[in-house]
Parts: C-alpha cells; sequence; structure tokens
C-alpha cells in the first residue's frame, strides 16, 4: 500500500492528465514511453530505450529516428507498431490539454497553426493530410478539423490513405517503417529526449480509445480520464474509487517484458503482484497507517518525523534510517517571491533590503534539522546545485545577512517613495515626514504546512528588526491562479516549490521562475529575455554555461526572489521494501517505478 501521494490525480488519460505527482504514480506503472529515464544519473538526462529497441540522434539533433521493441502488446493483447506510436503523438497534441501543449511546443507543435486555427497540431501534419487527399485543409480551418476527428477516431492503420499521411516525411511525426518512426524537430532541441521520457508521450492504443469516444480537437476523453486504459506497461488498473482517492494496479499478464531477455531495469516485470494507491490521505491517517504497518510507503511533513518515529510501532526491529529513505536534493526551487511591479517591492533597494535582513543559516536550520542533521541546502538561485555545471558559474555568495546594510537599503528605498519604518529601537528612517510603511502581506497556500509556518516566523522575526511588519495570509490554490496580472499578484508570495520535468535548466526552470509564465515575480528584463531566447535551443554546453552565468549576475543584483532552502527528498518505506529506484523529474517529488520494489 502507498499512502505518499498528498494530493490526487486529476485524470488517467496521459493526454489530459496534468497534475504530475499525483497522476505519474500510475501513469508510469501503466503505460510507458519510447525512452524513460534510467533512474540513474537523471539530473544529467540519461534515458534509456524501453518501447524502443534503439534511436538515434542526428549530427544536428533535430531527428530523432527510433527502431521498436518487437513484441510488444497492451495489456489487452494488441500489439504496437509505428503507426500506434505515430496515433499516440499526434493525439496527445491535438486533444490540446494544457501540459501537453507546454510540454510539446518546445519543438514539434505547429504554434502558428494553433493561433490561425484554433487546433493545437504537429507541423506539416495539414500539408501530409492535404497532399495526400487533396482536401484543401490548409486553408479551410473546419474542414481540417472535421478530417482530422474522423480519422483519429476512426484510426485504422491499414488504411492505405492514412498510411500515406503517416509516411509523408515533411512532418513532425514519420512512421518510416513498420517499427520505424522518426519525430523531426523544428529546430534543433539538446532535451528532446528528456521530454519524451514523461507521460505526456505515453503510447496508448487506438483501437481502446476510439471505442470509448475517440479523439476530437481541443477536447479531453472524459471516459479515459475517469477509467484509464490498457497500457504497455507492468501493472494495469484493476479498480477506480470515486475521485481517485484510491487505485488498485494489478500485474499485467500480458506484460511484454516476461517473455524478454533484454530490458532496462525501469521495464523489469513487477515483483509485487497487487499495489494499493491512496491519494489525499490527511497527514494523520498516512502517519498512523505507516507507523502501523498497514501501509508500505508513506510521506509526511518534514517537522512529523519526530512524531511518526515516537508512534511508529516496530522500533525495536529497524532504525529511523531504514524507514526514512533520503533520496537527496532534486534540481527544485523553493522561493518566496517579490512582485517586482508593485509597491514597495517594485523598488530595488527594497528587495536588497529583504534579501540582506534575512539569516539563511537560522532558515535552513529551523526548517530542516531532525535529529542534528539538516535535510536540506541553502542555494543562489535560479537553479540549484543539482543542475551541476549549470548551477551559479560565477560562484556568487548567498545574500550576506547584515541588518546594517538592510537598513540602509531600506532608509533609501523609504526616500525614493516616500515613506516611513520605524526601527525597533525607536529610529524612524526613510523619508521621515511621510506615513509609516502599512503591514505587507505574506501570502501562502492554505493550509500553511509546518515547515511553511516555521519559515514564515523566521521571516517575520527577521524582517522586524529592519520595522518591516508582515502579515501572513493564506489563500487557497484557486486563488493563485488567478495571479496573472502585476496589480492581482501579491506583493510577497511563497511560491512553495518550482521542479522541472525533465533536464533543461533554460526551458524546464529559469524561463519559469525569471519570467512571467509561472512563479510571476512580474520580472520582465529585456537583457535576460534576450539570452533565454539564444540560448533556448542551443546545443553548444559552454555557450549555455556563459549564458546563465550573466543571467546569474542580472538576478542577483536585481534580487526579486528570497531563496529558501531547498529540501531532501524523502520517502517513508518499510524497511523489508527494496528495490526502490527514483528520478528527480516530475514536478517537485520526482518519481519512482513500483515494478522494481520488492520484499525482503
Amino acid at each position: 500500500m502507498d499512502d505518499s501521494i498528498v494530493a490526487t490525480a486529476d485524470s488517467l488519460d496521459p493526454a489530459t492528465a496534468d497534475y504530475g505527482f499525483a497522476d505519474n504514480a500510475i501513469l508510469i506503472s501503466v503505460f510507458q514511453e519510447l525512452v524513460e529515464f534510467t533512474g540513474e544519473n537523471s539530473t544529467s538526462g540519461f534515458v534509456v530505450p524501453v518501447l524502443a529497441q534503439n534511436f538515434t540522434v542526428s549530427p544536428s539533433e533535430a531527428n530523432y529516428t527510433f527502431t521498436l521493441r518487437p513484441g510488444v502488446t497492451f495489456s489487452n493483447g494488441h500489439a504496437v507498431n509505428a503507426s500506434i506510436v505515430w496515433f499516440s503523438f499526434v493525439r496527445n497534441l491535438y486533444m490540446g490539454q494544457a501540459i501537453q501543449l507546454a510540454n510539446f511546443e518546445f519543438v514539434t507543435e505547429n504554434q502558428s497553426s494553433l493561433t490561425n486555427t484554433g487546433l493545437s497540431l504537429p507541423w506539416g501534419l495539414l500539408s501530409a493530410v492535404q497532399n495526400v487527399t487533396g482536401l484543401p485543409i490548409a486553408t479551410n480551418y473546419t474542414l481540417a478539423k472535421n478530417v482530422l476527428n474522423n480519422m483519429l477516431s476512426n484510426f485504422n492503420a491499414n488504411n492505405v490513405t492514412i498510411q500515406k499521411i503517416m509516411a509523408y516525411p515533411h512532418q513532425a511525426y514519420v512512421v518510416t517503417g513498420p517499427m520505424t518512426f522518426q519525430a523531426n524537430e523544428l529546430h534543433p532541441y539538446p532535451y528532446f529526449l528528456t521530454d519524451i521520457a514523461q507521460w505526456w508521450a505515453d503510447i496508448v492504443d487506438p483501437v481502446y480509445v476510439d471505442a470509448n469516444g475517440g479523439v476530437q480537437a481541443n477536447t479531453a476523453n472524459s471516459f479515459f480520464s475517469e477509467n484509464s486504459g490498457p497500457g504497455t506497461g507492468p501493472y494495469y488498473v484493476a479498480s477506480i474509487q470515486t475521485g481517485f482517492s484510491t487505485i488498485v494496479l494489478k500485474a499485467n499478464p500480458e506484460y511484454w517484458a516476461l517473455n524478454a531477455s533484454n530490458y532496462p531495469v525501469v521495464a523489469e516485470p513487477p515483483h509485487i503482484p497487487v499495489i494499493i494507491i491512496n491519494e489525499g490521505l490527511s497527514s494523520n491517517s498516512r502517519q498512523e497507517e505507516f507507523a502501523t504497518n498497514q501501509a508500505q510507503i508513506s510521506f509526511i511533513d518534514f517537522s512529523l518525523l519526530s512524531q511518526l518515529w515516537n508512534s511508529y510501532k516496530y522500533k525495536q526491529y529497524a532504525t529511523f534510517g531504514q524507514i526514512f529513505d533520503n533520496l537527496g536534493a532534486g534540481p527544485n526551487t523553493e522561493m518566496f517571491a517579490m512582485n517586482t511591479a508593485k509597491f514597495p517591492t517594485q523598488n530595488l533597494d527594497f528587495r536588497l533590503a529583504v534579501v540582506h535582513a534575512i539569516n539563511y543559516t537560522q532558515l535552513l536550520d529551523a526548517s530542516y534539522t531532525f535529529n542534528g542533521t539538516v535535510y536540506a541546502e541553502n542555494f543562489l538561485g535560479p537553479l540549484a546545485p543539482e543542475w551541476g555545471p549549470y548551477y551559479n558559474p560565477n560562484n556568487l555568495s548567498l545574500y550576506n545577512y547584515n541588518i546594517t546594510e538592510a537598513i540602509d537599503y531600506l532608509n533609501q528605498a523609504g526616500l525614493q517613495e516616500n515613506f516611513s519604518v520605524t526601527l525597533p529601537n525607536g529610529t524612524v528612517i526613510g523619508s521621515t515626514s511621510s506615513p509609516a510603511l502599512a503591514p505587507i502581506q505574506m501570502e501562502y497556500i492554505a493550509p500553511v504546512t509546518p515547515v511553511q509556518e516555521t519559515q514564515l516566523t523566521v521571516l517575520q522575526s527577521e524582517l522586524s528588526l529592519i520595522g518591516l511588519p508582515m502579515a501572513p495570509q493564506g489563500a487557497t490554490s484557486a486563488e493563485f491562479l488567478t495571479y496573472t496580472t502585476p496589480q492581482n499578484t501579491p506583493v510577497f508570495w511563497n511560491y512553495n516549490g518550482w521542479g522541472p520535468d525533465w533536464n533543461d535548466p533554460i526551458l524546464q526552470e529559469i524561463i519559469d521562475v525569471l519570467t512571467p509564465i509561472v512563479v510571476n515575480t512580474w520580472m520582465n528584463l529585456t537583457s535576460v529575455n534576450q539570452i533565454i531566447s539564444s540560448l533556448a535551443y542551443s546545443t553548444n554546453q559552454t555557450e549555455r554555461i556563459q549564458g546563465i552565468a550573466q543571467i546569474y549576475n542580472i538576478t542577483y543584483n536585481y534580487a526579486p526572489i528570497i531563496w529558501l532552502p531547498n529540501p531532501d527528498n524523502y520517502i517513508l518505506k518499510q524497511p523489508y521494501v527494496q528495490g526502490l529506484i527514483y528520478s528527480p523529474y516530475t514536478t517537485e517529488f520526482g518519481q519512482y517505478w513500483y515494478n522494481t520494489l520488492y520484499y525482503s
């Protein structure tokens, strides 16, 4: 039994699923991709062929050819071939769901077509259909939609017309033979293999899809979303309780690796025949079920570890280290964002006052210390140390903790923005004849976790030393999604973890943190935007490191974010559970494979 997933899945269809750490536990077990992360050295982006037997990459890194593994079937016995791969890739884009668009847009989506037609299409698909059928769908978008809806909802790989469309060479996805598939990028992209090593590139059965709702443009398949479907993976979905609260997986009796002699470890046949996944349980339930051995895997907030260990029923048989599986820090960033377009945090001296008023060592120790060991690290963003050579290429130091320096900066900000601040000793700084600065809200997603509460307390205490009155305030996840303009975004807000889905430091981390896309500090600097644009598809590592060094210098002096400690990823695991292989990708928690687990 796995109780570790603190949220509930939003869909069990790879083309619709958007809630990575909740959905991926199931999707990675039921479905598979052409390649997957190895689970070893994953921060370097290493992948291994899974449904592909092998692959080749062109010298330009713009063309990828995959030879499929023979003998692979779905759990319903249907065979996998290159046509099914083509269908899956096209379907995942054509359905127009958020995360698929966000991840495929880098290299294979015709974005101008999306703007002009409202259809999310792999580049060249309209040309392929028009060239083969003679239908004027390149200019008649209503006709294009009708033709594609019909073709994908009645997909027949033996149809000569469909075969010719799939074989048309000038498009993103091409069937070059019964068991060979080619992906052609709009521009070279060195991270394509790790991009498609996630669930949005899962291969699905067109026969099942078309028998249960088919494929419609910009529309989720509700049946597949709610019930899942047959996959090629080591497990299949045996049952689902309402709202995905409990999902039961059973070993796939048709699993192709049962009869194979050569497969990567992440694709090995399952050792445990039934997996029960409880999603969204309360912290108390997760703790109690693990402490009494009802659950073999679980997760609780770091601050509750002492309580968990005290209640663990089998301490005479195990040490804490045997149940606390420390997976190490991941390439994630934890932060408090400052709105650079709104008073008073739009003022550079104000932001510099804040970042120099914080004792980062105290923040680290107070948040992530257990039994004398610190399970986190301080870092200087926008990248964490796990990004290797891309992390802080200039070796800039974390902002020094200096109350005097912070007060000097705050005094300058007050003079510039016409506000005053009273220090704890009664001294008034800033524009002494101007009104006092009002309390500043520090927003977080409610309910607050114990670690967040500790960090909020530390930050309040530290900032009070320079006279800044801070007022923590909770907001719902839905409210956070409405922060789409500088005006309606809070001045201070806690973005509780941004994690990359694959190992691209520019398009998976820096662009999301330092431009108005995800974190929304509303930092919009031409200099940073230009560097991001020039590096986005660079295949030269030296060039990327040099550009990131420039971004670090600019960001360091602009100070848009309070970089909070980056915690170690961990999981609670009964000591008799062995074989856990972990990859740090897929949101801030990462992923592991159920099929590699076994009892010892």
